[in-house]
């Protein structure tokens, strides 16, 4: 008796688990999903609507990290003592009076390298001039 059980326990189980032949969708509403798939497929290929979709999402994470990096790395970093690198780091008062020497002893050099320069250059345009005279002399005589 115990296996007779058993066996239309098994049999019931069988059939709940057996794919039915029942549709999913009405007929309308499979009829809409197909019209609509052919119609998109006629005008854009979904692999390039996928693309086109993450290019976008992309985009827009994008300009959204660029607008809310500050309080959105403030947010990270309260939630675990581990994100604490991720906080944006103080702004600084200003370059160092170090800083500010070092700049200025780079600028003075440059200073005079560009004086040095421009004299050697007014040198040579007047002897190429000097030149350009004494030879337009000998060919005029």
């Amino acid at each position: 008796m115990n296996s007779s059980l058993a066996s239309t326990d098994l049999s019931k189980a069988r059939r709940t688990t057996e794919p039915s032949n029942e549709p999913l969708l009405q007929p309308a509403a499979r009829n809409l999903i197909t019209r609509a798939r052919l119609r998109l497929g006629k005008l854009v290929s979904f692999a390039f609507a996928r693309h086109l979709m993450m290019f976008f999402i992309g985009a827009a994470a994008t300009l959204a990290w660029q607008s809310y990096s500050g309080a959105a790395r403030k947010a990270i970093a309260s939630w675990s003592p581990h994100l604490a690198w991720v906080a944006p780091t103080a702004a600084r008062g200003g370059p160092s009076p170090e800083q500010l020497k070092a700049t200025s002893v780079a600028l003075a050099a440059a200073r005079q390298s560009i004086d040095k320069l421009s004299s050697e250059l007014r040198k040579l345009t007047a002897s190429s001039e000097k030149k350009g005279l004494s030879s337009r002399r000998e060919q005029g005589t």
